[in-house]
């Protein structure tokens, strides 16, 4: 004999699926691409700082939250890093900021991901988070390697040939750092 349901449990089974189903189109766009990891990475790549970077997060996600439970989701995954992206930028601009200044470039060297091997991931963030905006987030969408180029054009606002330069040079003032302070070893 096969069990019955009585008509308490329907009401709350329907509930407790409707709050799965609700909670997944809140964060539907980044939990099936599992981008919440690179959400976060971004922010830190941005602002060089894990509170700074927390905070960015935290409050993304917070509005996403307050979007949807107003009926009004984000549309697609590109604006969870672009609310990110201005809260970042808002969050490091509060504190030291770096001295101005020009950087020394070298072309990039086939050795450099070696150099990067050696590097914490959070050295690679204090340095990003010290150059210029908006070369600051073309640098950290380039090394996050989450992004089509498509997707890095209008997720910073840019055209083609502004991204190449931003993220050419900064590639090269990458490289005469990691020289200098990141040895190489000829194998």
């Amino acid at each position: 004999m096969r069990p019955t349901r009585d008509a308490q449990n329907i009401p709350s089974l329907s509930v407790s699926v409707s709050r799965v189903t609700f909670r997944r189109l809140n964060f539907r766009v980044l939990e099936t691409n599992e981008n919440l990891p690179q959400l976060y990475r971004f922010c830190f790549l941005i602002t060089g700082d894990s509170a700074k970077a927390q905070e960015a997060f935290q409050s993304t996600l917070r509005e996403a939250a307050l979007r949807a439970a107003q009926g009004e989701p984000a549309p697609d995954r590109l604006w969870f890093f672009r609310d990110a992206r201005w809260r970042s930028i808002i969050a490091s601009d509060s504190g030291l900021q770096p001295e101005p200044g020009t950087l020394d470039e070298a072309d990039v060297a086939p050795h450099s991901p070696a150099q990067i091997e050696q590097l914490r991931p959070e050295q690679l963030a204090v340095w990003i988070s010290a150059a210029p905006e908006p070369q600051r987030s073309a640098l950290a969408a380039f090394y996050l390697d989450e992004f089509t180029l498509q997707e890095m054009l209008a997720l910073l606002e840019l055209r083609a040939g502004e991204l190449a330069e931003l993220v050419g040079s900064g590639r090269r003032q990458f490289q005469a750092w990691l020289d200098a302070t990141t040895p190489h070893c000829d194998e």
